[in-house]
């Protein structure tokens, strides 16, 4: 092997390395000072791959399956700025909110979310801007760039689930 084709494949061999190192990890999706919050506040939430952070309320049939995209669910909601502000909410199971999963009719954290939950479950949702109304907000009830915390249950689902 060549010199040059040496030194090509130790810059190339040291770039896969790198890139897998925690130096390299994901950055923090929340700003500093949403994220001084969370942490103070829910310092057991987990977080996902994707910045998405949340707590299980309440455990769901773990022998269920989870919603798959084109499933239509039935949920409650709480949705909240990180002061606490209530922007929006349906918290009576027989008018429960009844959107599409996988469909674009949800932000990116709820899709993410009822992916992972089980018929039952309640889960404390905190979620940075790029994974719910972005840069632009959703005014005059969102700000731009807000992170936002969200209480859902997942009452049920399935593809023939009536609208109500």
């Amino acid at each position: 092997m060549s010199p040059t084709a040496r030194r090509f494949a130790f810059l190339f061999a040291s770039i896969v390395f790198l890139s897998a190192s925690p130096l390299f990890a994901q950055r923090e999706r929340l700003p500093p000072e949403d994220l001084e919050v969370v942490e103070n506040r829910w310092p057991n939430a987990k977080k996902t791959s994707t910045g998405l952070r949340y707590i299980v309320l309440k455990e769901g049939d773990q022998n269920s399956p989870m919603p798959q995209p084109g499933d239509r669910a039935a949920v409650l909601y709480k949705g909240m700025l990180l002061d606490g502000t209530v922007f929006d909410q349906s918290v009576d199971p027989a008018h429960a909110f009844r959107p599409r999963v996988g469909r674009d009719e949800l932000i990116p954290a709820w899709d993410q979310a009822l992916t992972r939950m089980h018929k039952g479950e309640k889960w404390l949702l905190i979620v940075p801007y790029e994974l719910g109304y972005g840069t632009r907000g959703n005014p005059p009830k969102i700000p731009k760039r807000a992170t936002l915390v969200f209480e859902m249950e997942l009452l049920d689902f399935g593809k023939n689930l009536p609208l109500n």
